[in-house]
């Protein structure tokens, strides 16, 4: 179970994460978990070179480590790089000194200062034991939430989502893995047609 659009009162519960942006002018801030891997992120940058667009590339330090020559394709394309821990991990389920372990580890090799928790779902402890390790650090989460890592979810409805959610300001999480690449084959060049012709931007976060 999740939800496409994060609830006004999550982001009320938790005002200190990052949940969209409020830009001068129209603008949509696209994210991508999971990677770097093959097919799927060299797909996901040809589909942004297109459309001349940047986004923000959260990554999971064990895939930087195994395929260092896409990573250096995600930066050297001018994106941005945030950490999303050395191995996915779950911070409900994780305990915090363990959890600090493994988002440092990453950002050895990301230098970072922004990170994305996996699933979203990390504890308050864990957030101030972030904040207090590295005062710098934004813990970015999303407005809109694709679902294009749900195999039960038809490529067609997962576009609709995304466009029925979106709008100027949000921040919409996509994924570069092979779990997500059957609607996000589809979804991704359509959705930026539809959001590039109706006049946005595509931003990048910092």
């Amino acid at each position: 179970m999740y939800l496409v659009k994060s609830p006004w009162l999550l982001k009320k519960l938790y005002p200190a994460l990052i949940w969209d942006v409020k830009p001068a002018k129209p603008c949509i801030y696209l994210t991508f978990d999971d990677g770097p891997i093959p097919i799927v992120t060299p797909f996901v940058l040809n589909i942004l070179q297109q459309y001349h667009a940047k986004a923000t590339f959260f990554c999971i330090g064990d895939n930087v480590s195994k395929h260092p020559e896409i990573f250096d394709h995600v930066k050297s394309a001018g994106h941005v790089i945030g950490n999303h821990t050395f191995n996915h991990l779950k911070g409900w389920k994780t305990p915090d000194d363990i959890y600090l372990e493994n988002t440092l580890k990453a950002d050895e090799l990301l230098h970072t200062d922004l990170f994305r928790p996996p699933y979203g779902r990390i504890k308050r402890s864990q957030i101030k034991l972030l904040k207090s390790v590295k005062p710098e650090i934004k813990i970015v989460m999303w407005d809109v939430l694709s679902g294009d890592f749900d195999i039960n979810l038809s490529p067609e409805k997962c576009l609709h989502n995304i466009l029925k959610h979106t709008e100027s300001g949000s921040i919409v999480v996509f994924h570069d893995s092979l779990k997500a690449f059957d609607r996000l084959e589809y979804v991704l060049p359509r959705a930026m047609e539809v959001w590039k012709r109706n006049g946005y931007e595509f931003g990048v976060l910092y």
